[in-house]
């Protein structure tokens, strides 16, 4: 038999967390074809990777790439890092479904047009459009909330509840692998647990994983835990919680607590994992320090709150007494705003920019969220080193980057985004596995395939097997690195040299083939 393509001279890091080992791997089509010591076949083509590391493609289990295959399908941050698949539909926002209730909906955030209504004619769009890398959605739980309740913060009547469960169910039949939830966003944090419980026991009979940004991730961070577990126990699905960290001060080494709480839950036969970015900074959208009640009505009710002389003060003093005796402000870096004249914010903190413009910082802050309808976004710069390590090592955390697909030319190039967009996968591998020894590389590369594949059921992915498809990435672990900075963060890793998606190259000798290879893999 002749082979598409053999790797040879090659140290296999295999998925399942076993010791590397010498030898090679032969693809043909879209499969991995033969694994041995020596391959004794031909093949069209043979790569001498003269000793790196050949592992399976990483799967990015928290991912914001929803829409941006509209406007470019490569996914050019994500395949530079490794990363071959993704899992998107993250913390309660999904594009699907859409009902006239459902406001803002219209174009994406990138500012393509929404052509869809159902969760199925979303991933059909996605289908006939091209991904670049491989696709597996979860529904957000806000979608579902917005699309029958609207975004009124109140319990859904028992008709819409009823709706939720439905839009939920088509989403589940078409192939979402479960949904999520975004308990600190609008509309998702106008829902009680007893709402939450309700959908996850509609979803146990479809079977899927509850996915969700927890209610608090400061000092409240137990509370929301317990919460999380609750819903798994009470609804009887897997949990899984999302960038889990303890933010801010106060609640610096709660995640010793918090990790002793999932274990105890899982040792209760509750099914609960974590996915966690190797950054202390987070980062979303900026009006998220705005407080929760005045989101109710949407964006547009809340830009006429913010713009309203009488309310707007109200809310600017909320936020200062929560900002300013912790020096919140400090710990604001403005990653991208939407209005040409305040393009000088981005990449930095928010007291220089309170500096330029002669404001106060709550002022300053304002300013931008008026001034840019909204559209602004911003790192938080909240946990602590010691933290991230404790998460990382945990057994039931796996890696994810918390970031959609970003490129250094094109629509995606704008703004100076979280380096996690750039460097994720890069950095866990040359900050946290070759110089400081926080993993094993063995355990490193499990975390980022073999842990994620099996807690989303991709049986045919995850492992470098025959059989499986071949989803590779291949990488020099003397050099693989991020580059990317908070104030330059617009940077491709280094040390990625390859990287297939099934059976197709695309990155070879570290640069962009330009193949568009992802498919949209549905939950059977």
């Amino acid at each position: 038999m002749v082979y598409d393509l053999i790797f040879r001279n090659v140290r296999i890091v295999d998925g399942t967390g076993a010791p590397w080992f010498y030898g090679e791997v032969a693809v043909f089509g879209d499969e991995i074809a033969e694994v041995s010591y020596k391959i004794d076949a031909n093949a069209q083509r043979v790569i001498d990777c003269k000793g790196m590391v050949l592992s399976p493609g990483f799967i990015d289990a928290h991912s914001h790439s929803d829409t941006c295959w509209f406007v470019d399908r490569r996914g050019e941050s994500k395949i530079r890092q490794g990363v071959t698949t993704e899992v998107t539909g993250q913390c309660g926002a999904s594009p699907a479904p859409v009902t006239e209730k459902r406001k803002d909906s219209a174009t994406t955030e990138e500012g393509a047009i929404v052509r869809w209504s159902t969760f199925g004619e979303y991933l059909s769009a996605l289908e006939e459009n091209g991904v670049g890398i491989n696709i597996v959605p979860l529904v957000g739980h806000g979608a579902l909330r917005s699309c029958a309740v609207g975004y009124e913060a109140r319990r859904p009547t028992q008709a819409e509840l009823d709706e939720m469960k439905a839009f939920l169910v088509e989403a589940l039949s078409s192939g979402a692998f479960g949904f999520s939830s975004g308990l600190i966003y609008p509309p998702s944090c106008f829902a009680d647990t007893e709402e939450l419980i309700e959908l996850a026991k509609t979803m146990s009979a479809y079977g899927g994983i509850y996915a969700t940004h927890m209610r608090n991730e400061g000092k409240g961070l137990l509370e929301s835990v317990e919460e999380a577990i609750r819903i798994g126990r009470e609804g009887n699905v897997p949990v899984h919680i999302s960038h889990h960290k303890a933010s801010g001060q106060a609640a610096w080494g709660l995640v010793n607590r918090s990790l002793a709480m999932i274990d105890e839950a899982r040792s209760q036969g509750i099914d609960v994992t974590c996915d966690q970015y190797p950054y202390v900074a987070s980062a979303t959208g900026f009006k998220a320090i705005i407080p929760s009640w005045a989101h109710e009505g949407g964006s547009q009710a809340l830009l006429a709150r913010l713009r309203d002389p009488e309310i707007g003060a109200k809310l600017k003093q909320e936020v200062q007494d929560y900002q300013g005796p912790v020096d919140g402000w400090s710990k604001m870096l403005i990653t991208s705003v939407a209005n040409e004249k305040y393009k000088f914010a981005e990449g930095k903190r928010i007291p220089q920019i309170a500096s330029i413009l002669g404001l106060s910082e709550v002022d300053a802050a304002f300013t931008l969220l008026i001034e840019a309808e909204l559209n602004v976004g911003y790192a938080h710069f909240g946990m602590c080193e010691e933290d991230v390590k404790t998460v990382m090592a945990h057994p039931v955390v796996m890696i994810g980057s918390d970031s959609s697909c970003r490129a250094l030319d094109g629509p995606l190039a704008t703004g100076k985004p979280h380096p996690r967009a750039h460097g994720t996968f890069p950095r866990v591998l040359g900050k946290y596995v070759r110089e400081e020894k926080v993993l094993a590389l063995e355990n490193a590369v499990f975390k980022m395939t073999g842990m994620p594949a099996a807690r989303l059921g991709l049986i045919d992915r995850g492992l470098i097997r025959p059989g499986m498809k071949a989803d590779i990435t291949v990488f020099d672990p003397d050099t693989v690195t991020d580059t990317a900075t908070f104030e330059e963060p617009n940077q491709y890793p280094v040390g990625i040299e390859y990287v297939m998606i099934n059976g197709v190259m695309v990155v070879e000798n570290a640069d962009s083939t330009g193949e568009i290879a992802g498919k949209v893999i549905r939950r059977k």
